[in-house]
């Protein structure tokens, strides 16, 4: 006789999974906030924190560029050109999905 209740892994195994992946993204974001405290920061690596968020968008946004070709990169081109000539992410963004959504129109 079992005195101990039985435990269903199939009923409570994707709580645990989503409770384990929680704590562990937790202790991730916290260790990252308890290293870079006791860290001091020089000049570069000011700059390069600063250019980090750019770095992660190009890293996950030019593979899919290059394998939809000439009109994701003509369309990412006008992006770039209207981020600096305005400095307005909503302008960049229409002019890149404008662009885009001309070219797909015409064929290219």
């Amino acid at each position: 006789m079992n005195a101990l209740p039985s435990f269903d892994l199939a009923t409570w195994g994707a709580a645990l999974a989503i409770a384990g992946m929680s704590a562990v993204t937790f202790l991730c974001r916290i260790a990252g906030v308890v290293v870079m405290s006791r860290v001091r920061l020089t000049p570069r690596m000011e700059r390069g924190l600063r250019a980090l968020p750019g770095s992660i968008i190009m890293a996950t946004i030019l593979p899919v560029i290059i394998d939809n070709g000439i009109p994701a990169i003509l369309a990412m081109a006008a992006t770039i050109i209207a981020m600096m000539a305005t400095r307005i992410d909503l302008v960049a963004l229409l002019v890149g999905l404008g662009t885009l959504s001309v070219l797909r129109a015409f064929g290219v």
